[in-house]
């Protein structure tokens, strides 16, 4: 394996593996006796992330770069 390859693996799993993580916890917050939330705070959260993930296979897709977006309920 060459060693790009090697280094795309090592980042690509573990980058990865803390994304998981991470939309897990926020998974988290769907408990209603720790949290208080309404529909919208849920629909611009699974809008954010869908749209990052959009962003991603884009970027696979291509060459082009986008601007960074920032989350904000």
């Amino acid at each position: 394996m060459s060693e790009k390859r090697e280094k795309f693996v090592k980042l690509a799993e573990g980058r990865t593996q803390l994304a998981l993580e991470a939309v897990r916890k926020i998974g988290n917050l769907s408990n209603r006796r720790a949290y208080e939330f309404d529909e919208s705070d849920v629909k611009k959260i699974v809008k954010a992330l869908r749209d990052a993930v959009s962003d991603l296979e884009r970027k696979f897709g291509s060459s082009a770069i986008s601007e960074k977006d920032v989350f904000k309920l």
